[in-house]
């Protein structure tokens, strides 16, 4: 294929992964803003202080009402160390809030089939429960009481507590559903336009042959099985890292992936990886210190290594394993089905879910919400994001001269 002509196609292919998952993005967030706004999160906190089942349960189902945007998670959880949980549970939380939230599932449903999400959910909570052992087998108290007080001396005071029944009748309630939408969108369209646009290129400019060697896919009964399948947990986790994609840009990646016949295991490994990704292992030094952010990503990464293992096994004895190669096309076309009018549905949820941000911007004076991650790194992202958006209009205009 001539390379303009490659180039049209893979941004076409970007701009399908949007087309397709465009209307879960606003229910998903609309959702989750909802959750946001109407459950006190103050209650929960109170709760979590030690690494009991309580407590590591509490943290879950919080992440799961939380954003699914991987900078948020890691600023959540440092609020919830200040605020007094025990680090199991914040986590805990990390995880939950990454893995288990409604926008993810909804992608996942589309992109991958109903055995990624039935494995995603599963998975993310044996996720939750590997991680929480392994820290209270290697608790390095030192390090967190030191972690601990680093975070107490560098962040404010932080309280929310209100009754539910009263917010969700009143119009200050509904306008802050709306300004945690807008929030929402404003912490991840970066990584959701800067992963899409990667995905599609990779789709049209990545040959087979490049994943094979990777995954070992090439030596489907010339290895052993497992073999194959531990190398896939392994290495996922590393080429998740080597995109800097976390959140929801690496389920456009991750169906790639499957297209191109990586195994159950490296896929899961794959989208369970959206926290180890560099700039986030960065910040997370920036919060407890070097030590400490090795350590928890060392947690997680074993973690995720045992669990998509485990998923593929039990998968398979289960005779449920999804089988890889659904084509990229088959997922990114575009039709007058269903997805449009979702589009189209959603197009009035997004707008009206604005105008209540507006009305409570003007009802707070204009104050603005919480920076995620350092300066450095934000400013790096929405440049990329913007090049992105540029290539992609690029690649458009030569679809449509070709």
């Amino acid at each position: 294929m001539d390379l303009w002509i490659q180039y049209g196609e893979a941004a076409k292919t970007a701009v399908g992964f949007f087309w397709k998952a465009g209307w879960a993005f606003v229910l998903g967030y609309a959702v989750s803003g909802m959750i946001q706004a109407f459950v006190p999160k103050a209650r929960l906190t109170r709760n979590m202080g030690d690494a009991s089942l309580n407590s590591v349960a509490l943290s879950t189902a919080f992440g799961a009402a939380s954003s699914s945007c991987s900078f948020a998670a890691l600023a959540a959880a440092r609020s919830l160390v200040m605020k007094g949980a025990h680090f199991v549970a914040a986590v805990a939380f990390m995880f939950a809030s990454t893995n288990l939230v409604i926008e993810l599932g909804i992608l996942i449903l589309m992109f991958l089939g109903w055995q990624y999400l039935a494995a995603e959910i599963i998975g993310g909570l044996l996720l939750i429960a590997l991680s929480s052992f392994l820290i209270k087998l290697t608790y390095p108290e030192s390090w967190l009481d030191e972690a601990r007080k680093k975070v107490e001396r560098e962040t404010e005071s932080e309280d929310e507590d209100f009754d539910w029944k009263e917010r969700i009748k009143s119009r200050h309630g509904w306008r802050l559903v709306g300004h945690k939408f807008v929030s929402g969108w404003k912490m991840v369209w970066e990584e959701i336009v800067i992963g899409f646009t990667i995905a599609g290129f990779m789709a049209v400019f990545v040959p087979a042959a490049f994943w094979a060697t990777i995954f070992l896919t090439g030596q489907v009964g010339i290895l052993p099985d497992w073999v194959i399948a531990l190398e896939n947990a392994v290495v996922a986790p590393f080429v998740a890292a080597a995109t800097f994609i976390g959140s929801m840009g690496n389920i456009p990646l991750a169906t790639v992936l499957n297209a191109n016949g990586v195994l159950f295991a490296g896929l899961m490994g794959f989208i369970y990886s959206d926290l180890m990704v560099p700039p986030l292992v960065a910040i997370n030094a920036k919060y407890y210190g070097w030590r400490v952010a090795l350590y928890i990503a060392g947690i997680m990464f074993l973690s995720i290594v045992l669990t998509a293992l485990t998923l593929h096994v039990s998968f398979g004895i289960l005779g449920i394993t999804p089988r890889s190669g659904r084509a990229v096309g088959d997922v990114v076309q575009f039709a007058m089905d269903y997805t449009f009018w979702l589009n189209l549905g959603m197009a009035f949820v997004a707008s009206g879910m604005v105008y209540l941000h507006l009305q409570h911007m003007r009802e707070q004076a204009g104050s603005q919400g919480m920076s995620m991650g350092s300066d450095v790194w934000s400013r790096a992202k929405r440049l990329a994001a913007y090049g992105a958006i540029l290539v992609v209009v690029g690649g458009l205009c030569v679809l449509l001269l070709t």
